[in-house]
């Protein structure tokens, strides 16, 4: 596939590593001819220098015969313009905008081809939002991935010390839920993945991806770890676009407090919340954590756009008492470091909305991707189309499919049911079909097997 990326900052060149990585023809356009040239000496990538929005910038890139453009510039201004230049002089098929602010996401007609072109709309902030308040509804989940519009549900937990099924092979699964029908997707033990058998042992710290019904996650959930009390009391660190959504998400449900250091910021948040308690403070201030209760805090989130002042405010959080932190971080270099400290989780924004990106870029049908183990992984919802003689899945057993090593399905949703998939399942024509992959260079073999022969009509 043909791709041009405008904005090589970190979201461009985090979706350039993880496209160029599997084959696709990438060309980058920004201003800025150093970081352009650093991308180039990293990624097989063509680059251009130039502004996004301008015609002979979007020819020299090669739109005329683009598959793509993904508008990822730090100006939602001019990510507009380049999808409406890309439209009309180019024809450009699809057209992806980074649309940062809700003055803009507020108003559906805005976007279209009879108004401005835009076929997709990625906001970032929401994307990380509905992350985290997942993460808080789910007590005790590294990971929670929605598939089939929230019916199926992928989450990732540490297996605990004293877990019911700690020490156990994972066939004794259906002794412990006889009612309750789950498959384990992978297991990462110190890093590396393994792949689920009948006979694998879940070893405590083992970080274990199931998939179930919606309904059954928590069930699920306490089989692998001790259930943790559900959260009561949030602090949010940070009131910029993300701080003050995931506050107005969250209020209705919870205690929530807001802290944020900007006074004309802080007043204005105070007022545009309901429920929220704002505090205009330095969120790594000890003694007005103390004096907040940190310690009966259930969830601290530092979301500010610095990611120093968020590792440093939610480390001082956890060892205060707070029961767990989250850290919004941005430079990748970092998550991994962390989250072998004092932070439990730590949400990297550009993995959250590369998800958002890859669905629209997979070939066949891709209903959803989600990145997972930060782009070494990937959890994909693929539809079944056509029949037996013109489909490689359609008709036939999951034992009968010849997958690609380090993938395996996880879950069928077939209408409004949620089927777990089992060795003699067999696919119907409009499945929507979850599979895991713990090697992300096997995409494509995923992605012919759902391609339609010519001979479906």
């Amino acid at each position: 596939m043909k791709i041009i990326i405008l904005g090589a900052g970190q979201v461009g060149s985090s979706v350039a590593a993880n496209l160029a990585s599997e084959a696709n023809d990438i060309t980058m356009v920004d201003v800025d001819a150093k970081l352009l040239r650093d991308l180039q000496d990293r990624l097989d990538i063509r680059t251009v220098n130039g502004h996004a929005s301008y015609p002979d910038v979007l020819r020299r890139a090669g739109a005329e015969d683009a598959d793509m453009i993904l508008a990822v510039t730090n100006s939602d201004e001019t990510n507009m313009i380049a999808c409406q230049v890309a439209y009309s002089l180019f024809r450009t098929p699809t057209k992806v905008a980074r649309i940062r602010s809700r003055e803009y996401l507020g108003y559906s007609k805005l976007f279209g081809n009879e108004a401005v072109p835009v076929d997709v709309m990625i906001s970032p902030e929401q994307v990380i939002i509905d992350y985290v308040q997942k993460l808080i509804a789910h007590p005790g989940a590294l990971q929670v991935l929605d598939f089939a519009d929230g019916l199926a549900q992928l989450v990732a937990v540490k297996a605990y010390y004293g877990g019911p099924l700690v020490g156990q092979e994972l066939r004794k699964l259906r002794d412990h839920m006889p009612t309750v029908d789950t498959r384990v997707a992978a297991i990462f033990r110190r890093g590396t993945p393994i792949i689920p058998e009948g006979d694998t042992v879940i070893e405590a710290d083992d970080e274990v991806f199931f998939i179930a019904a919606r309904k059954d996650i928590r069930t699920v959930m306490g089989e692998l770890r001790r259930i943790d009390r559900p959260n009561k009391r949030i602090i949010i660190a940070g009131g910029g676009n993300i701080g003050k959504g995931l506050a107005q998400t969250l209020e209705n449900d919870y205690n929530v407090k807001l802290i944020d250091h900007n006074p004309r910021r802080s007043r204005q948040i105070s007022e545009e919340l309901d429920k929220t308690i704002v505090l205009q403070a330095d969120a790594a201030d000890e003694e007005l954590l103390l004096e907040e209760n940190i310690t009966s805090t259930d969830v601290f989130c530092a979301v500010t756009n610095d990611d120093e002042a968020n590792i440093l405010s939610a480390m001082l959080a956890k060892r205060l008492g707070a029961r767990k932190v989250l850290a919004l971080i941005n430079r990748a270099s970092y998550v991994d470091l962390v989250e072998s400290g004092d932070i439990d989780i730590a949400i990297s924004p550009h993995q959250a909305m590369i998800g958002s990106l890859l669905a629209h870029v997979r070939r066949g049908d891709v209903a959803a991707v989600h990145s997972l183990r930060r782009g070494a992984a990937e959890a994909i919802e693929a539809v079944a189309h056509g029949d037996a003689r013109s489909s490689k899945v359609v008709g036939r057993a999951i034992e009968e499919i010849r997958l690609p090593p380090g993938a395996n399905i996880g879950a069928i949703v077939r209408g409004e049911d949620v089927i777990i998939a089992h060795h003699d399942t067999v696919i119907e024509a409009e499945d929507h079909v979850i599979l895991f992959l713990v090697d992300k260079r096997r995409v494509r073999d995923v992605e012919k097997l759902f391609q339609v022969g010519v001979t479906f009509l």
